[in-house]
């Protein structure tokens, strides 16, 4: 009824074609074809063709069918993103993400994701590699009948995972056994960010500001290696690794659970070998400055990343530690350590070690036994 009011003022010359076009909200060609059409059809030529007949470009049943069948019985865990991805390495599928994604609601297989808060202003990212490190863990049902802490380092220039592995649960040499798998392949880079974890960090009060005059075992490590180690106050000041945790819980239990993997050794030799370069390579970005900050290191790494404990020698030549009793071996450079102020090292894998000042008097296994004869010096 509109179009015929404006046609007809048209027609009485009331209105040129470009006003009449603007008063219905179109262009002026559109008008010019809907002219065309309502002057041979009448008010029937102004509805729209498209109406009551099927899109060419619809997809067949039987390709709905089997997109909701392999959901159902073999992807019902994954992500419409995630299930995407398989679909197109795996089951050759041609259709665009948000074809799939609104298939799988239609059909109430997933629901639409709530709308988002108001962002928080994003802090620039550092412009090289190897400048700032973030290292957070994340308890977790990785596997069914399982919870597992996933201990992870990645690169705030390029959100790449360095590191990864799960732990019975995230402490002191959980950090360590990361941080030296990261130093080993790359170098020593300048500084970690880190949450207020104990064992990163003495907190006098809780919720306060942390004790940097105080360093836990971890802080007086990076302090020897020139690492700085930077306290994170809030998850928001996380948000990094704490949206990459979110990525990584959404997928990574259910490329575990096609795997068939249920043990923490066999996950860990997926992640290192399968998951982390597949998901650096979709995840990873590029920096801003094309160097990197890594500093090649020469000395021993797994002495300094341990847990180093001071203690004095028994009249007896031992040394008492958590509990078990370190005999220290006869040693030609002197006749005994009685009463000398010597330093215990705990290693990641249980491993001890007594040092008198640089050198190494002794090494033990993880029960206290003494392992080898003849003593070593530290490289």
């Amino acid at each position: 009824m509109k179009f015929e009011e404006v046609y007809g003022r048209t027609c009485r010359g009331g209105l040129s074609q470009a006003e009449a076009a603007e008063i219905l909200g179109m262009s002026e060609r559109t008008f010019r074809r809907r002219r065309d059409r309502y002057e041979a059809n009448g008010a029937a030529g102004l509805f729209d063709r498209r109406l009551g007949k099927m899109s060419a470009r619809r997809a067949p049943v039987d390709e709905v069918a089997r997109l909701l069948e392999l959901f159902d019985t073999r992807y019902f865990d994954f992500t419409p993103k995630h299930f995407h991805e398989k679909l197109v390495a795996e089951h050759g599928c041609t259709r665009s993400y948000n074809w799939v994604r609104l298939t799988l609601q239609a059909h109430r297989r997933v629901s639409p994701a709530p709308r988002r808060g108001k962002h928080r202003r994003k802090r620039p990212r550092r412009p090289m590699q190897g400048m700032m490190l973030h290292q957070d863990g994340s308890r977790h049902a990785w596997v069914a009948g399982e919870s597992w802490d996933l201990i992870v380092t990645l690169d705030d220039a390029t959100s790449e995972i360095y590191s990864a592995l799960f732990v019975g649960e995230e402490g002191t040499m959980s950090t360590f056994r990361a941080l030296t798998e990261v130093i080993a392949r790359h170098g020593l880079f300048c500084a970690l960010y880190a949450d207020r974890g104990s064992h990163y960090w003495h907190t006098p009060a809780a919720g306060g500001k942390v004790d940097k005059d105080n360093p836990t075992q971890v802080g007086r490590a990076l302090g020897q290696l020139g690492i700085e180690l930077i306290p994170a106050y809030s998850p928001e000041a996380r948000g990094r690794s704490e949206r990459m945790f979110g990525t990584l819980q959404r997928r990574l239990p259910q490329e575990l659970r096609v795997a068939g993997i249920a043990g923490i050794e066999a996950a860990n030799r997926f992640l290192a070998d399968v998951y982390l370069p597949r998901h650096n390579a979709c995840f990873a970005r590029t920096p801003e400055d094309a160097g990197a900050a890594f500093v090649p290191f020469a000395g021993n790494i797994e002495d300094i990343l341990c847990i180093q404990e001071e203690r004095v020698v028994g009249n007896d030549n031992t040394v008492r530690y958590k509990n078990r009793t370190l005999q220290i071996p006869a040693d030609r450079h002197r006749h005994h350590y009685v009463k000398a102020t010597v330093r215990v090292h705990e290693y990641p894998d249980g491993g001890l070690a007594v040092f008198h000042g640089p050198r190494r008097l002794a090494s033990y296994a993880a029960d206290g036994t003494l392992v080898g004869g003849s003593n070593r010096q530290a490289a």
